[in-house]
């Protein structure tokens, strides 16, 4: 799926990419017939004519445990299988929450395969939209912490209502973003002093004060005004050859998808060492207890 050198970029063949270009024209305009819902009801797939709204539905806060990281990279994958589906449009069904970000609860446990497997699940998710051939947009019509910034970030273009808030926050928790989170930032913000004080910090942003250093292309007044600002742009950029585009985005986004892909068993057995710390588990534990308080 991903490029490994320039080189064979550079000897495609002329034939193929002749059909490539026809094949774009015959299905620039034409609808695609993939079931509309799957994955157990955890994510809902409403087609338009070349495209996919993919929506979270994850009730209450979309957070993303191991069986909704593995719908979300099983439904990129059912997209990218069907050739007439050229973008998609990640949202959510859950009012004022994109996604609540990683399930915490999910890092409550001593137990390693049980951990390896949730980050394996990540990782899969991450690589299978940040690498898509899709057009991939973000409409954020929510909050959008830690994994739910992740999500965007990993997205081609996002639009983000006012008054709600995105960021890696990882820190907060006392825990450490992984390096393909804070590149994934760094290839957005493109200023590494600023990336360094994000995370450092665990700032949440404001929507506006996020458009203002460009981690969100657009700022809708209300949240019901993202996802029709999401479609516009969707016919923008569908107007580009699929082709060009997507390779020009693979050979930007390349050398992140390869040291991942070269580095997945390393990187789950750092997040595995992390999170079973005691002392890290202790700072788990007692957020998950303040959750649980009645809210006065």
């Amino acid at each position: 799926m991903f490029v490994r050198n320039l080189s064979k970029i550079n000897r495609v063949n002329i034939k193929n990419l002749n059909n490539f270009q026809k094949n774009f024209f015959l299905l620039k305009n034409r609808s695609f017939t993939t079931t509309n819902n799957n994955n157990n009801e955890l994510i809902g797939v409403v087609k338009q004519d070349s495209y996919a709204i993919v929506s979270l539905q994850r009730a209450p806060a979309n957070a993303l445990n191991l069986e909704l990281l593995r719908s979300i990279a099983t439904t990129i994958d059912n997209l990218e299988k069907d050739e007439s589906c050229r973008g998609l449009i990640l949202t959510s069904n859950v009012p004022r929450i994109f996604s609540a970000g990683l399930d915490i609860t999910e890092f409550c446990t001593n137990d390693k395969t049980r951990l390896a497997d949730f980050w394996r699940n990540l990782q899969e998710a991450y690589l299978r939209l940040y690498g898509s051939r899709l057009v991939t947009i973000a409409a954020i019509n929510g909050a959008a912490p830690a994994g739910g910034c992740l999500l965007s970030l990993s997205c081609d273009y996002r639009i983000m209502s006012n008054g709600f808030k995105i960021g890696l926050n990882e820190t907060q928790l006392g825990i450490v973003a992984p390096f393909w989170f804070m590149e994934t930032m760094l290839s957005v913000l493109g200023r590494r002093s600023l990336v360094e004080r994000l995370l450092q910090l665990g700032e949440m942003l404001p929507a506006n004060d996020a458009h203002s250093i460009g981690m969100v292309d657009v700022v809708t007044e209300t949240p019901d005004l993202v996802l029709p600002r999401a479609q516009e742009e969707m016919k923008k950029w569908l107007q580009i050859n699929d082709y060009a585009r997507y390779q020009t985005k693979l050979l930007m986004r390349k050398n992140l998808i390869e040291k991942l892909k070269n580095n997945r068993e390393n990187d789950i057995q750092q997040f595995c060492d992390l999170i079973t710390q005691p002392p890290v588990q202790k700072v788990i534990k007692a957020y998950l207890a303040n959750l649980a308080k009645p809210k006065k």
